[in-house]
């Protein structure tokens, strides 16, 4: 019972600090290299040593991967000194920012399937070259 309480516990910290990681670079932060980004995901470990935040640009490109990763970590200071305010916890857990590439696979598997699927189509329309005499 106590190890299901204390992972409920993770998942509300884990979407506690995503929310306010969230707020704060739309709100505070001006660095322009982390200006349109979602985190997908984060995962706190069991002590609550470290927070694992997945971040991707908005239009889900990895273009600007390096730029956005090195400008969260210069950011990491301030994110972590805010989030400390905000999250009223005993402990702050320490930022460790990943470049989540799944949405800009997932958007270039939609492309192929849809490509797949115009083809399909294309390939399988009725013949209308055909003649029907009676």
């Amino acid at each position: 019972m106590a190890r299901n309480n204390a992972a409920i516990r993770h998942k509300r910290v884990a979407g506690r600090i995503q929310q306010i990681l969230g707020e704060l670079l739309q709100f505070e932060v001006s660095d322009p290299r982390v200006q349109l980004l979602t985190i997908t995901e984060v995962r706190v470990d069991r002590e609550l040593d470290y927070a694992n935040v997945w971040v991707c640009t908005m239009d889900g490109s990895s273009d600007a991967a390096d730029a956005v990763m090195d400008g969260l970590n210069s950011a990491s200071g301030f994110l972590r000194r805010e989030l400390a305010k905000r999250l009223q916890s005993r402990k702050t857990p320490a930022l460790r920012f990943h470049w989540d590439s799944l949405p800009a696979e997932a958007s270039h598997i939609n492309a192929v399937l849809d490509s797949l699927i115009e083809q399909d189509k294309t390939e399988h329309q009725p013949d209308d070259t055909t003649d029907s005499e009676g």
